[in-house]
């Protein structure tokens, strides 16, 4: 499975938006609010962008966002256009019901690299069976939770604490430490810091 290795703080500088709710990216982005490299300080005058870069930085975003490579993104834009009903919210609601995602939703992750490292270790169950696959698509009805001896794991030593503040998305629901799919994504549920008609644009111009 492909991965990102480029720095996070750089890539949310880069995109002028934090790609992880942790703190550093957080604080990264509050120290140095510009783009990377010799030309992104604050002040100087920002380049021209063309409407094609205005469609790829969107596009990067989203990648970068989920923690997508390219060949897997574009799969999901022709599986979205495949689908009835709107594309650019089809497109956001396979993208928020990967299985990392919702971990991450659900507040058992603090982020969603976190999320997908902790489902690759294969920390979950879903419906009650070991499920490995950070892209794995849950669907409504699904039963998300901690497999037993993965529960003592010092990643959730405070996650008590932190579900208590957490706030959990309309289309899940957290009760016990298991988290229920309770319907797709839809409305508030897809607003993220992306475009997704400027997705649909640069793929549909190729």
């Amino acid at each position: 499975m492909g991965k990102t290795l480029n720095n996070l703080g750089k890539m949310s500088r880069r995109e002028g938006v934090a790609l992880s709710v942790s703190s550093s990216i957080l604080k990264v982005m509050q120290r140095r609010a510009y783009a990377p490299g010799a030309h992104g300080k604050a002040g100087m005058r920002p380049p021209k962008v063309s409407a094609y870069g205005t469609q790829l930085r969107e596009k990067q975003k989203a990648k970068r966002l989920y923690g997508i490579m390219e060949k897997q993104f574009r799969n999901y834009f022709e599986k979205s256009t495949r689908m009835t009903g709107n594309t650019g919210e089809n497109l956001g609601r396979l993208l928020e019901m990967r299985l990392d995602n919702a971990v991450f939703r659900l507040g058992f992750a603090k982020t969603r690299p976190q999320a997908r490292q902790m489902v690759s270790h294969a920390m979950f169950l879903v419906n009650g069976k070991k499920v490995n696959i950070a892209s794995y698509q849950v669907g409504v009805g699904d039963i998300i939770e901690i497999r037993g001896n993965k529960k003592e794991k010092k990643v959730f030593a405070d996650l008590g604490d932190r579900v208590k503040t957490h706030v959990v998305p309309g289309w899940l629901h957290l009760e016990d430490m298991k988290g229920k799919v309770v319907s797709v994504p839809s409305g508030d549920d897809l607003k993220e810091a992306y475009d997704p008609k400027l997705i649909i644009e640069f793929y549909s111009m190729r």
